[in-house]
């Protein structure tokens, strides 16, 4: 039976339609993906469910008695409240209630022996005196330090916290808009499991495609004002979705070819008027009504990294760096080595020492032991560092022009209200205050401002956030291709393991290593998250490149290291090399495969390239395997 149901519903701001006549129903059970383009309208849905939007037309229907709570994008403020206190304020009234009566008892007298005899009687009816039982009940199953204050709590704590409070009325209704925004993996992992226990029903907007597979069963894509509901993964929804854009084109074409011929037609002059017929002007007039009335899919950004001149090879090396702020150990002792063209995802919890790393690294911040060494002839961008430089009360072009009108991209001189058209922002948009844009908006204005600035050495600080899909597989493309070295933190899994060679995880206790591979190759070679029980390792470490190592929670005694047969060592030895040559081979094969007219040649020629492309794909995956499996032999 359907706990929700939208039937006709509209909804536009201005000239902007956001739902055109939508009908829509869902069940308890079900977790429901709200997915689109920036601005489609998702916010704007949730709003609608919510009861804080009232419709311009169409009906809402919700079964009898049905309770809805949400989850804010904020998070609730670090206050002096305890942990206890803010879970209890999502009873609302009877919470409310419960504070009234708590204080008129402490005080209590003739005088207000009616007002708490009312209160009694309205906690009666809503069964509100089993409160406390309910607040320590989701305080226990969420693990929460209930005596804690909020400002003792770190974000992915308080979003923890929140929760709660929207679990403890027991709702029907879930709605969740971007609950992973700014939250860890440990914290995202963790909230996918708490609400795949849930049993109502789930609606929810999230850019983190990881998140998205994992928890949704239904998705239903806001696009141009109408809904396209899928039951199904993400994944089997775009295979799907794929298929009915290519239709659409076709129809498209189709109605554009048979307009056209029919303009042709009434402009043939005195012989056409004499032979037309009433009919077939009537519906050339409807054709034109139906044209105007398409809304075509918003374009693609189109984004362009400039890279200047190649930095050395070296861009950092650390010897033995080591760094703490007080009694809070960041960094053990470690070496590390970044050469031009690595491009490495630094993977952790909030509070881990990413941003510590990244300063040492940079040279902003100068490491209690060790030395650090950077490269030479090194441009870098920073995306970080540009959030503080938007102005909200300017607009957007004047941001990223920096008042000028024109600005040199790739060795060309291109006007500031053109370049933004290829970030997707028109023209009316790209003279908006920056103020007055989506959190997805904004992100894209720091893009374009960071694309104007020619580096080889690229720091991305959180990127993805607010970012539809579209636009997050772009500059996941972008990224690819991009020929400098890239440092990247984020903790969308996704776009991690789609964009980074290796990764550095920073697995507590100032214990930090390297890895080969994202975060799924991190997981695969033993890298777990610390927890609060996680011991301090004795032992300084040494991070070795194109090694796995699993952290151990005690020290152990010091083992001599296994002596390699002159064959294994010298196989070894050669590893990097070989390496590099399949590595090569791999990219020239990539780069005949991905040709405009390659499946166009000799069907023979294509499926011999083909099978080199696979069979060095395997070889690479297996010297890779081989190198690690020499290196674990050797260290012991």
């Amino acid at each position: 039976m359907s706990l929700l149901t939208l039937d006709q519903v509209s909804v536009a701001f201005g000239h902007n339609p956001l739902l055109t006549k939508v009908s829509f129903s869902a069940e308890a059970g079900e977790r429901v993906a709200i997915i689109g383009r920036n601005g489609a309208g998702k916010s704007t849905f949730l709003k609608i469910v919510a009861g804080e939007l009232i419709p311009d037309e169409g009906v809402i229907r919700v079964e009898g008695g049905m309770k809805v709570a949400q989850l804010p994008q904020e998070l609730p403020a670090a206050n002096n409240k305890t942990v206890r206190e803010v879970v209890s304020e999502g009873a609302g009234e009877i919470h409310e209630m419960m504070q009234r009566y708590n204080a008129l008892l402490e005080d209590f007298s003739d005088a207000n022996a009616e007002e708490m005899a009312d209160i009694q009687h309205e906690l009666d009816k809503r069964g509100g005196w089993d409160l406390e039982q309910r607040v320590n009940h989701m305080i226990q199953r969420l693990a929460l330090p209930a005596e804690k204050l909020m400002s003792e709590l770190s974000g992915g704590w308080r979003r923890r916290v929140i929760l709660a409070q929207a679990l403890l009325t027991n709702p029907d209704v879930l709605l969740l808009d971007e609950p992973t925004n700014h939250l860890d993996v440990p914290t995202i992992e963790w909230m996918e499991s708490q609400l795949k226990q849930f049993r109502g029903l789930i609606l929810f907007i999230t850019h983190d495609r990881r998140f998205l597979e994992n928890l949704a069963n239904r998705i239903v894509e806001l696009d141009r004002g109408n809904l396209l509901s899928f039951k199904g993964t993400i994944t089997e929804f775009l295979e799907y979705k794929e298929k009915l854009l290519e239709e659409e084109e076709r129809a498209n074409a189709l109605f554009d070819k048979r307009l056209a011929e029919e303009e042709a037609w009434i402009r043939q002059g005195i012989k056409a008027r004499r032979t037309r017929n009433e009919g077939r002007v009537r519906a050339l007039k409807a054709l034109r009504e139906e044209r105007k009335e398409r809304i075509n899919r918003q374009g693609t950004a189109k984004m362009a990294l400039e890279a200047k001149e190649k930095s050395g090879k070296l861009v950092a090396e650390f010897t033995q760096v080591a760094h703490s702020f007080g009694n809070k150990l960041i960094l053990k002792p470690m070496d590390l080595i970044v050469s031009r063209g690595d491009r490495i995802g630094l993977i952790g919890p909030n509070g881990c020492g990413k941003s510590t790393f990244l300063k040492i690294l940079l040279g902003q911040l100068s490491p209690n032991e060790g030395t650090v060494r950077q490269g030479t002839k090194l441009d870098i961008a920073y995306f970080d560092q540009l959030r503080d430089q938007l102005d909200p009360e300017e607009t957007v072009a004047h941001n990223v022009g920096e008042g000028k009108d024109t600005i040199e991209v790739n060795g060309q001189s291109r006007h500031i209200i053109g370049y933004l058209q290829d970030f997707l922002f028109p023209p009316e948009r790209a003279r908006t205050p920056v103020k007055a844009l989506s959190g997805g908006e904004r992100n894209r204005v720091l893009l374009a401002k960071l694309f104007t600035k020619p580096a080889n050495l690229l720091v991305l600080d959180e990127p993805t956030n607010d970012l539809d899909v579209e636009t997050l597989e772009l500059l996941e493309e972008l990224l690819m291709n991009y020929d400098g070295t890239l440092l990247l933190v984020s903790h969308d899994r996704a776009f991690l393991d789609n964009v980074v060679t290796s990764s550095i995880a920073f697995e507590g206790d100032g214990v930090v290593r390297e890895y080969v591979g994202g975060y799924e190759d991190w997981i695969r070679q033993g890298g777990q998250f610390p927890t609060e029980s996680t011991q301090e390792v004795e032992k300084p470490v040494k991070v070795e490149k194109k090694t796995a190592p699993v952290a151990s929670t005690k020290p152990e005694p010091a083992k001599p290291k296994a002596k390699l047969s002159y064959k294994l060592q010298r196989e070894l030895e050669l590893m990097p090399e070989h390496i590099a040559e399949l590595e090569n081979k791999l990219e020239t094969l990539n780069a005949i495969t991905s040709a405009a007219d390659f499946y166009a040649g000799d069907q023979d020629t294509v499926q011999k390239t083909l099978a080199e492309l696979a069979a060095t794909e395997e070889s690479l995956e297996n010297a890779m395997e081989r190198w690690v499996e020499l290196e674990e032999m050797q260290n012991g």
